[in-house]
């Protein structure tokens, strides 16, 4: 990779374009993963690439909701492998959650390429390699979970995830934290709790709020996610992005 100096002013961002890269070139990564970046970082320009008040929030809650889970599963593509395997690794341990490998563009290789990304980046036990259960109204590869994964979970951190997928598990009665930077995707919609910002920022603070959410008590917890306002939070991420400055 091209060194970066830490000064460049887009040095963040190319960063994140080259592990992406990176990414597509071992087989992590589907080529279709570089626009879904691209369509990203557009819309972390206009967030001022900061973590607003309201994200901010909604991760805090996340931790908490996360936290109070029987069986929490954190799902994992190939843009999530590429940008923060290790970040994810931490997340999964900090909440007590299983990891699970899901994909649209699935292939044996590239489902044992991540699991062992996963592995190399601390990981124990990887999910979704076995797929025996499914999600129901879905015809593509993403219907294909574990079914003692996914399938069995009551709450799920699905960063970067299709719509549709997102509908469908909602529609089977899961808790969804939902990370990404549209606020009118169909995904962030569907979330119980909504997290709009870059996954680079928002898998490390969802640890960090649960390492020091780890000692609260159960009523603690529920009063964090009670209070946590989904709809005003997607509407201030939505009137950010709509007055954006670029400069």
């Amino acid at each position: 990779m091209t060194d970066i100096p830490e000064d460049h002013p887009r040095y963040q961002s190319l960063l994140t374009r080259h592990r992406i890269e990176e990414g597509v070139e071992s087989g992590i990564t589907s080529k279709q993963g570089l626009i879904a970046e691209g369509r990203g970082e557009a819309f972390d320009y206009l967030l001022g690439e900061e973590t607003i008040p309201s994200a901010e929030a909604a991760a805090r809650a996340a931790a908490a909701r996360l936290l109070l889970a029987d069986h929490p599963v954190v799902s994992v593509n190939g843009n999530v492998a590429a940008l923060v395997p290790g970040e994810t690794v931490e997340l999964a341990e900090a909440v007590g959650a299983d990891l699970e490998v899901n994909l649209f563009n699935r292939t044996p290789e590239r489902m044992e390429a991540i699991a062992d990304h996963l592995r190399e980046h601390g990981a124990e036990d990887v999910k979704g390699l076995e797929a025996d259960a499914r999600i129901p109204g879905l015809d593509h590869e993403r219907a294909k979970v574990d079914a003692e994964g996914i399938h069995a979970a009551d709450a799920v951190v699905v960063p970067l995830e299709d719509g549709d997928r997102a509908e469908a598990l909602a529609e089977m009665g899961k808790t969804e934290v939902v990370i990404d930077l549209n606020p009118l995707s169909r995904s962030a919609q569907t979330a119980a709790i909504p997290i709009v910002d870059n996954i680079l920022r928002a898998v490390p603070n969802i640890t960090e709020h649960a390492r020091e959410l780890e000692d609260a008590s159960r009523e603690e917890l529920e009063a964090i996610v009670a209070e946590f306002d989904r709809e005003a939070a997607l509407e201030e991420a939505e009137r950010a992005i709509r007055r954006g400055d670029l400069d």
